[in-house]
């Protein structure tokens, strides 16, 4: 078989839209420097397998992350780069996305105390303090911003973490201006019911599913059943890396995202649209798999290869 069978479920959305990260966060902890014409590439495959959005890469310092060293580079070889999201840390990223003609940004906020400092240098308070010039500057250049919320679900240095803070922690990002808020399983430890818990308790500070997305990963291989959780609820966009790559170069358990892939067949088992060209996505994440010397991760991947 190489499509599922549809079997439409009663109360989930006809579409979702998959917000596409592998050739940011999937390609940002490869050890191996990926070649920029390879990922021009890999996001011009991306984008005709009919994936609506496809985050491009992050204006972070060189030092920090040497894999996306080359993003004014990368953004110089595309086409439409004010349809492609990038990534910045500070104002100085700003600038620098602004400047390579980017019109749609994403700051990367933390819902713990102890990954603030590792990953931005700040505290948990602080880091507001940091985001609000570089949001408010974007919205002053008609450029929108989303905002993304890491470890809501566990932290590998505090545990677990309350839904409360996480809460205020979106709500703060979203009252600076933010369009849209993912919900970070960094390190992947959650489950349906938490990831429910968790929606629910957004819901009832006001935050509804409309502003929501859910960003997972599968290191103790929940991440699918997690999707559907979301779906469940009402969550409908979905962030996801072709082939399963990624991690987190600063919260070293966590591993790959939800692979795209496994996403998409089952989505089209519920018969919920996604416009994504399943073989030409598979397609992809095999000639990327050349690239990077080893098989993906992706279950579906692999049992569609030839």
């Amino acid at each position: 078989m190489r499509e599922p069978t549809t079997v439409r479920q009663d109360g989930l959305p006809e579409r979702v839209t998959i917000y596409e990260v592998g050739p940011r966060d999937g390609l940002q902890n490869e050890s191996a420097v990926v070649p920029v014409e390879v990922k021009a590439e890999l996001i011009t495959r991306l984008q005709a397998a009919g994936l609506p959005v496809v985050e491009a890469t992050s204006m972070v310092h060189p030092r920090w992350v040497p894999q996306l060293a080359d993003a004014e580079e990368l953004l110089g070889r595309l086409d439409h780069v004010e349809r492609l999201p990038v990534l910045v840390p500070n104002e100085r990223g700003l600038d620098r996305a602004l400047a390579a003609g980017v019109r749609h940004v994403a700051v990367f906020g933390s819902a713990t105390e102890t990954f603030a400092r590792r990953n931005l240098n700040r505290s948990w308070d602080e880091q507001f303090a940091m985001f609000e010039p570089v949001v408010a500057r974007a919205l002053a250049e008609g450029v929108d911003v989303r905002a993304y919320v890491s470890m809501c679900l566990g932290d590998p240095w505090e545990g677990e973490v309350a839904l409360d803070r996480v809460v205020e922690t979106g709500r703060r990002l979203l009252d600076l201006g933010a369009y849209q808020l993912s919900l970070g399983d960094t390190i992947g430890v959650g489950t349906p019911g938490h990831v429910t818990a968790l929606l629910d308790a957004f819901n009832a500070a006001g935050t509804g599913d409309d502003l929501l997305a859910v960003h997972f990963h599968d290191t103790y291989g929940q991440a699918l059943a997690n999707a559907y959780a979301a779906l469940a609820h009402g969550v409908t966009t979905y962030d996801a890396s072709a082939g399963g790559l990624g991690g987190c170069p600063y919260a070293e358990s966590a591993t790959g995202n939800l692979a795209t892939e496994d996403l998409v067949w089952m989505l089209h088992g519920l018969g919920v649209a996604t416009g994504v060209d399943l073989e030409a996505l598979v397609a992809t994440s095999r000639w990327l798999e050349g690239h990077l010397g080893r098989p993906s991760p992706s279950r579906v991947v692999r049992a569609l290869a030839p």
